[in-house]
């Protein structure tokens, strides 16, 4: 029997989560500087921008993939800084919707200029068909990982 070997920087979880973390790591320390936010905190601030009419802490841990102690610390700092509101949530009494405040508004909106530029900034050495083959597989492999945790999810 061969024993079978495995090189970690040629394994492709490995590779996928070290560039993932260098991109988080360059994305968290520009809104760190120029905002004052954490990742986790800009990430609860864009699902609320894109929830109009409020978004659930549990859905941002959906939509976001992180924690629910992760999206509720980072939701709680937001309150304290008066850039989110927490209002009642009518279809569930248990949990409640959160929205951008004025503050969060504006902040937002200072924020996307930047965002997209720095998204340019990472990407800008690969043409336009690349990113979207990129952007494809990933969208692939979301799609893969996710079908395959609702086949073993109990039924």
């Amino acid at each position: 029997m061969t024993k079978q070997s495995l090189r970690l920087d040629d394994f492709l979880p490995y590779r996928l989560s070290f560039t993932t973390n260098l991109v988080s790591e360059t994305v968290a320390s520009a809104y760190e500087q120029a905002f004052g936010l954490r990742i986790a905190e800009w990430r609860v601030i864009a699902v609320v921008a894109e929830s109009p009419g409020g978004v659930t802490q549990q859905a941002i841990g959906l939509k976001t993939r992180m924690d629910k102690v992760t999206v509720s610390r980072a939701a709680v700092s937001l309150i304290a800084r008066a850039l989110l509101e927490r209002r009642p949530h009518d279809a569930d009494q248990r949990s409640h919707l959160l929205t951008l405040s004025a503050e969060g508004e504006a902040l937002y909106s200072a924020i996307v200029p930047k965002a997209l530029a720095l998204e340019r900034q990472i990407f800008s050495r690969f043409s336009a068909a690349e990113i979207a083959r990129f952007d494809a597989m990933l969208r692939q492999i979301d799609a893969i990982l996710l079908e395959d945790a609702a086949q073993a999810a109990p039924s």
